[in-house]
């Protein structure tokens, strides 16, 4: 009996370097960014996609069955393997069965080795029967991982022939493709028109694209298993030992890659796709398919994916990357590759840098091969006291501690917090002035930076003070979003949003306590929590928008004016794990209650992962990357650390 396919549901393999393999369980590529050999040719930058993917038949001594699926435009599945496919899992990579019409079981796997820009597949009979044969045509491009490729006369479908080892080169300045099989391999140039991409047409964006397919691969499956790696050339060659039979390669990496995807939890399996290397040290993607490494992503999900997730190493491999790369106290929002301006246009990236560097000095190396160097943690130390003085003295975009020790910041057409979508000249929620979670921040930093210079320790207290006197909103019974609006005094922004539970949880300093703290964590549980995080504008509130859809333009305009974030259900849960006393009884309830059901997540949309954002109204449709560093970091966070001893 046929598996009812969800074309929603989709794998991600990632390569450790930045590129990926990812698609549908279905089989069918719904995004551009759906592809078998997809390599970052500059890590973890500079994507490129290099296969896309393949047309598979199995031919029986009863006829030729389909085990892929393609849609052509206008919206037109041919073929349709789908309907053959009985069963599929996900852990610990993509595994299909297909049972055919006449009762042939074959079994197809995926997986790409860590630290490798190739991809392996594999397909074997479950039961052994005579006359059974794999075609398959692949499909080429080598694009930009953004762009779309269409049929034109330069691409180059022949390849370079060393016995059983073909290289593809299919333009100029574009990686070499290198395809190792135990099959035969027919020239036969073609272009398949019109692959439609359902997901980029629901976007708002073009999305129609030609691949070119050199030739065909045909294996004998009665004879044994069928084997497929894919490699992309690199500066040093290719990732693949020099006269290395495919059955072979693809047994070393299964058995190298089933012993070290032996994780503790799907959380800590799902954590390792987004660690990967850069030419300085390690950096953390911040979600696939589209994003690379942001500053304010990579230190929030840090605090889960690494120190939660048992990868101290990693932290300080990252932490102690960005030390140098202060500047008037900011660090950039996105890690500067060599000749590149680096971008500044964050206000919270430098404050969640400060947050991470203590949280890895408290560990002191623990969970570590070894423990942080005296070199290492001077570094990290001079740089949170670089980013604190410059916060103090003023900085870029009007980011300065006032009088009373509060942090102001922003300047207009500039988007400075997580807030921070914009359209062309429209910045869609600007918050210029001082936003609450800023001030959590800061005044945490300040914290922070008291326990080893005193100079912050008055400038802590007035902040303190008047985070007190000016945020509490008595008509609401919560914080304001923003006062000073603006940078008017006494303007406040009573919009109600998730930003506030920051004062209360998800940091190590809470700036609000007692009734006051119960009050903000009832009104965010009441009006802003789902099953999968936070709203990020209350359903009453003037300019709600209830679903993530339509265009470039409708899409940004709703990311934060309604549109759910699981990433703040870890301040959330600790706030409101905090004020209730934090007991084991607490904890139980909590996991039963807010993290269950994001664990559920995990067999949704990206699966084994928690999805980037939701629709605010039910049924909170998963939206945007599929796979997102923070949405899982703090699942793991909560997991490892908030909930830990129920």
């Amino acid at each position: 009996m046929a598996l009812t396919v969800d074309e929603s549901l989709e794998w991600l393999e990632a390569d450790g370097l930045g590129g990926f393999a990812s698609g549908t369980v279905a089989g069918l590529r719904t995004r551009r960014y759906h592809a078998l050999l997809l390599t970052a040719t500059t890590p973890p930058t500079g994507r490129m996609v290099l296969v896309n993917g393949f047309d598979a038949w199995v031919q029986t001594p009863n006829g030729q069955y389909a085990i892929s699926s393609q849609r052509y435009a206008p919206d037109a599945v041919y073929p349709d393997g789908a309907w053959h496919i009985e069963s599929f899992q996900a852990d610990p990579w993509p595994r299909w069965r297909f049972r055919l019409d006449d009762g042939t079981a074959v079994e197809q796997e995926l997986f790409v080795p860590a630290g490798t820009a190739a991809v392996a597949l594999a397909w074997r009979l479950v039961e052994a029967r005579p006359g059974v044969q794999l075609h398959l045509r692949p499909f080429l491009s080598g694009r930009d991982y953004h762009a779309l490729h269409h049929e034109n006369p330069a691409f180059r479908h022949l390849p370079e022939r060393d016995g059983q080892w073909l290289v593809w080169r299919p333009y100029q300045g574009v990686p070499g493709i290198l395809s190792v099989a135990n099959a035969t391999y027919t020239a036969d140039p073609s272009w398949y028109r019109n692959f439609f991409y359902r997901e980029e047409a629901a976007r708002g964006l073009d999305a129609v694209e030609d691949l070119a397919s050199p030739g065909r691969l045909t294996w004998d499956l009665s004879a044994g298993e069928a084997a497929w790696v894919l490699a992309a050339e690199g500066p040093t060659g290719f990732p693949i030992v020099p006269g290395r039979a495919a059955t072979a390669t693809v047994d070393a990496w299964r058995a190298s890659e089933q012993a070290r995807r032996r994780q503790p939890t799907r959380l800590h399996r799902a954590a390792d796709a987004y660690i990967a290397q850069r030419q300085r040290g390690k950096t953390i993607i911040a979600g696939y398919p589209w994003f690379t490494d942001w500053g304010r992503d990579t230190f929030i999900a840090l605090r889960g994916l690494c120190l939660a997730g048992g990868r101290v190493d990693d932290a300080r491999a990252i932490l102690v990357a960005w030390a140098d790369s202060v500047s008037e106290g900011m660090l950039p929002n996105r890690f500067p590759d060599h000749g590149e301006a680096p971008e500044f246009n964050s206000v919270d990236a430098s404050l969640w840098y400060v947050i991470a560097v203590h949280e890895l000095l408290a560990l002191g190396g623990a969970g570590g091969k070894a423990p942080l160097s005296k070199a290492e943690a001077q570094a990290l130390r001079a740089a949170v006291e670089a980013i604190l003085s410059g916060y103090a003295g003023g900085t870029r975009y009007g980011i300065a501690c006032d009088d009373e020790g509060l942090l102001r910041a922003g300047e207009a057409g500039v988007q400075l917090t997580w807030m921070d979508a914009k359209v062309g000249d429209w910045v869609v929620t600007p918050r210029i002035g001082k936003p609450v979670e800023i001030q959590a921040l800061w005044l945490n930093a300040l914290w922070i930076g008291s326990h080893t210079s005193e100079r912050w320790a008055d400038l802590l207290a007035r902040g303190r003070a008047a985070f007190a006197a000016r945020f509490w909103n008595q008509a609401r019974g919560c914080l304001f979003d923003v006062v000073d609006c603006d940078h008017r005094p006494g303007s406040t922004d009573a919009s109600l949003r998730p930003n506030q539970i920051f004062a209360v949880g998800g940091l190590p300093l809470a700036l609000l306590e007692g009734e006051r703290a119960r009050q903000v964590v009832d009104i965010v549980e009441q009006q802003l929590w789902t099953p999968l995080g936070l709203r990020s504008l209350g359903p009453a509130e003037p300019g709600y928008t209830p679903r993530y859809q339509g265009d470039v333009r409708a899409r940004d305009g709703s990311y934060h004016q309604g549109t759910v974030w699981p990433w703040l259900l870890g301040a959330f849960v600790d706030a409101w794990v905090r004020v209730r006393g934090a007991t084991p009884e607490v904890k139980r309830e909590a996991r039963a209650r807010f993290l269950a059901p994001l664990l559920a997540h995990l067999d949704q949309a990206g699966l084994g992962h928690v999805s980037e954002i939701a629709d605010g109204d039910a049924p909170h449709t998963p939206r945007g990357c599929p796979f997102q560093a923070w949405s899982v970091g703090e699942a793991l966070r909560l997991d490892q650390v908030v909930l830990a001893g129920d």
